[in-house]
């Protein structure tokens, strides 16, 4: 027993009534409870807090037909500013501005073509396979790039991700088992298509290593792989903005 605890009962205040505590225990409560009104008010504006703005998939989905519209009016305003450009230049700067228009891919290919099929693993493989995990079942980012930058390391002139036209420069992201590419969100399958040398690219996915790795989890847990030959492909131009940002490294 603590020396305080020792005290003779007569050297400690005298306790206050009960019903004084039971008053004092009622204005603390409603005294909190108005600064928790106060503050919900302020947080939601006076509104509801659960707005449609927290249902994510509305929100992208808002943020694709954004997207889309911005595209088509891009589209217009590039084809007005090559018509401007074709009136006012010379015959030599207009074959020029379209030699450079193609290398970059803002017109359309066509020719034999490559078409890759990914997708995800069926969820049995979890309960069949020992050891499998979800993670295991889905197409990653790291894939897909394994199979890009094979094709464009073996000769790739034109290629297009889902229904999108893309360059060397493009750039995507994979979120769980989402594809977003251009501010759009795809779901499985993903596809590739690519115009160029048939029988070199697909010798350039047979050899590359990270191709392999994913070929082991086909046989392993049941990716999907479709490797096709399409005789003639056109794919269109690149709609996307060819803004280039520059990162400073401090």
């Amino acid at each position: 027993m603590d020396a305080e605890d020792a005290r003779p009962a007569a050297e400690h205040p005298e306790r206050p009534p009960a019903r004084l505590h039971q008053k004092i225990g009622v204005v603390a409560v409603m005294v909190l409870c108005g600064v928790l009104f106060a503050t919900t008010a302020r947080l939601s504006g006076g509104g509801s807090i659960r707005d449609e703005s927290s249902d994510v998939v509305g929100v992208l989905q808002e943020r694709g037909r954004s997207i889309e519209q911005l595209t088509e009016d891009n589209v217009a305003k590039r084809a007005e500013v090559e018509r401007l450009r074709g009136e006012g230049a010379g015959a030599e700067t207009a074959e020029r501005t379209a030699q450079v228009g193609e290398a970059v891919g803002l017109s359309e290919v066509s020719g034999p073509a490559l078409r890759v099929t990914l997708t995800d693993a069926p969820s049995s493989a979890l309960s069949s396979i020992p050891g499998t995990e979800p993670n295991d079942l889905v197409v990653h980012q790291q894939d897909l790039e394994s199979y890009i930058n094979a094709l464009w390391a073996s000769g790739a002139e034109a290629m297009m991700l889902q229904d999108q036209r893309v360059i060397n420069g493009s750039a995507f992201r994979c979120a769980g088992n989402t594809l977003l590419l251009e501010g759009r969100v795809y779901s499985p399958p993903f596809v590739i298509t690519v115009i160029g040398p048939v029988e070199q690219m697909q010798a350039g996915l047979d050899s590359d290593p990270g191709v392999g790795v994913y070929r082991e989890w086909v046989d392993h847990v049941g990716l999907g792989e479709k490797v096709e030959t399409l005789e003639e492909t056109t794919l269109p131009a690149f709609e996307g903005s060819l803004t280039v940002e520059a990162t400073v490294i401090r």
